[in-house]
């Protein structure tokens, strides 16, 4: 009973982030929540009873990946307003 209730509210937080990577408009945010997209995965791999597999999400995804997806934004230096401000203008 206690392991439904966890999965239906990692579900449900699953939905909700997921929607807040694809809606928002600022890079960085948007990478943000996709780390905690993957700690959520590894929370559920460890309900399932994966733990190998919830220690290399967190280590593969978390620390290589994302790190890897935020440097390279704030190495391009995307601005939202510039990029707004350049879409008018045509």
């Amino acid at each position: 009973m206690l392991l439904t209730i966890f999965f239906s509210i990692l579900f449900f937080l699953f939905f909700f982030v997921g929607l807040f990577v694809m809606l928002t408009n600022n890079p960085v945010h948007s990478i943000l929540a996709l780390v905690l997209i993957f700690f959520l995965s590894s929370c559920l791999a460890l309900i399932l009873g994966v733990e190998f597999l919830a220690v290399l999400i967190l280590i593969v995804y978390v620390g290589a990946i994302s790190v890897l997806f935020l440097f390279v934004v704030m190495l391009l230096n995307i601005r939202v307003l510039e990029l707004n401000i350049s879409l008018l203008k045509y």
